[in-house]
């Protein structure tokens, strides 16, 4: 059972939030707007200290402890198509791509300069608050996400919109990222750009993960750290012994022998 202490702060909330005049006067300064407004307090430890302390009463602080989280944008992964040589010599390539940048026109709010964005109908809580009394000493209090700004806390009129963003606050941009490539790099290995995704106001930017694709090489397969590569000789030279030239990934020639006799079916040089 709530504290007698409690259910005076909840008769004093219901007091403030049933009265426009009460609710505007307590959103513009919190307890103390009231009391310069004529309107007097309840005084004490039952006052409310900040116009989101009421907030805090009914739900727990949970609107203000979402809002300080720490919270990122989100994490865009790209494939990167490349070749056996550029894993062995090492190289650097070029990826284009989009991403959003917060809007430098209207600095990511959305609106023209000296607009109004806040929600008139929430007041910029993004949360609406139905209140029922259901008797001399109960209310009842219902929590909805605010039909409209739909819980962002800013509704913006079509003519107040930002016209580079048209409200969006955020615009697209072509980035270039110089992807490196060490070498010895393998298939399948990331490659991460911190905090260069895509921008949202309020958020801070998610990381660009580049994702190896190696494509398949026409001689030569990977195992590890090795080189294979195959071929098929005849009977003759597995029996006398041949010469095999290899060009290597990095245009080196290399001259393999074999001694008579010394390749049976499978053999590795």
């Amino acid at each position: 059972p709530r504290p007698p202490s409690q259910f005076k702060q909840i008769s004093q909330a219901y007091e403030v939030l049933s009265d426009a005049h009460k609710r505007a006067l307590y959103d513009r300064g919190g307890e103390r707007a009231m009391k310069e407004g004529g309107l007097g307090s309840r005084g004490g430890s039952g006052g409310f200290g900040s116009p989101m302390d009421i907030f805090d009463l009914f739900f727990g602080g949970g609107v203000r402890m979402r809002s300080r989280a720490d919270r990122r944008g989100k994490t865009v992964v790209h494939q990167l198509s490349v070749s056996l040589e550029d894993l062995y010599n090492g190289t650097t390539r070029k990826l284009s791509l989009q991403k959003n940048i917060i809007c430098r026109k209207c600095g990511g709010c959305g609106v023209r300069e000296g607009a109004q964005r806040r929600c008139p109908k929430c007041h910029g809580s993004g949360m609406e608050v139905r209140i029922h009394q259901l008797g001399p000493s109960m209310i009842q209090q219902i929590q909805t996400v605010c039909s409209q700004c739909q819980g962002q806390g800013e509704w913006i009129r079509p003519r107040d919109c930002c016209l580079t963003c048209n409200g969006r606050k955020v615009v697209r941009e072509k980035k270039i990222l110089s992807v490196h490539l060490d070498k010895g790099m393998k298939d399948g290995q990331k490659i991460t750009f911190h905090e260069e995704g895509d921008q949202v106001p309020g958020l801070e930017p998610g990381d660009i993960i580049i994702v190896l694709d190696q494509k398949e090489h026409p001689v030569f397969q990977r195992s590890g750290d090795d080189l294979i590569v195959k071929r098929e000789i005849s009977l003759a030279d597995a029996l006398c012994g041949c010469r095999q030239v290899i060009r290597t990934l990095d245009n080196r020639t290399l001259l393999v022998s074999s001694q008579p006799g010394g390749v049976g079916r499978g053999g590795v040089l």
